[in-house]
């Protein structure tokens, strides 16, 4: 049975460079894949961008109302038309920009379609919550693996800071596409809290609010 795979990491983890090299050693194979993006990631248009320079166009975007099950079968049907081959793999690069009803279209695609899909992403935004995409493929992925890097004290990097003009921010939309103002900085958790001023920035209550209790202390002998 074809399996729905997460790939993930922090930023410059090389999550594109690998969905690029995956589509490249198919097709040295001689099959056929599928890839796409989310209409959300603006940087590169209709191109994934690898960080070390490689790109490549995408066969499709998804826009926040797409039925991935429908765009699938789709392009499985023009791909046959044109190349009288089928797709062996359906690849999705920025994945977590994806809504939970279409991380579940992608599982469709795996089980009943029979076509491996290897989604790529993050799993948390820069105040350390997890994008709704990348929460459900967290839940019903049958495989997850991370793709670890560094951060810039040597650590593992699983936190994504958010930068404006250089300026480390922890406030602001879940969503800001990285460009000229806005940059990202992979860090680890001691950086993070170092940059946060000792904190998580999610908006969860401290756990001192989360346990506090009316009236007396309670008697717990």
């Amino acid at each position: 049975m074809a399996k729905l795979y997460f790939r993930y990491g922090a930023m410059n983890s090389g999550k594109s460079t690998a969905l690029l090299q995956a589509a490249y050693n198919y097709e040295e194979r001689g099959q056929r894949v599928m890839l796409a993006k989310p209409m959300v990631d603006t940087k590169g248009d209709r191109t994934i961008v690898s960080r070390l320079g490689v790109a490549r166009e995408v066969d499709a975007v998804i826009e926040p109302t797409t039925n991935v099950v429908d765009l699938v079968d789709r392009e499985v049907q023009r791909v046959l038309k044109e190349h009288g081959q089928p797709i062996a793999c359906v690849l999705v690069d920025e994945s977590q920009f994806l809504s939970p009803r279409q991380v579940e279209d992608l599982l469709v695609v795996a089980i009943r379609r029979g076509l491996p899909v290897l989604a790529y992403g993050i799993r948390t935004d820069f105040q350390t919550v997890a994008f709704p995409g990348s929460r459900r493929l967290l839940e019903i992925a049958h495989s997850l693996e991370e793709l670890k890097t560094i951060c810039r004290c040597g650590s593992k990097a699983i936190f994504n800071a958010r930068k404006i003009n250089g300026t480390f921010v922890f406030d602001g939309a879940q969503v800001a596409i990285d460009g000229v103002d806005v940059t990202y900085e992979s860090l680890c958790g001691k950086c993070y809290l170092d940059e946060s001023g000792g904190r998580l920035a999610s908006g969860y209550p401290p756990p001192a609010e989360l346990h506090t209790i009316e009236g007396p202390d309670p008697d717990f002998s």
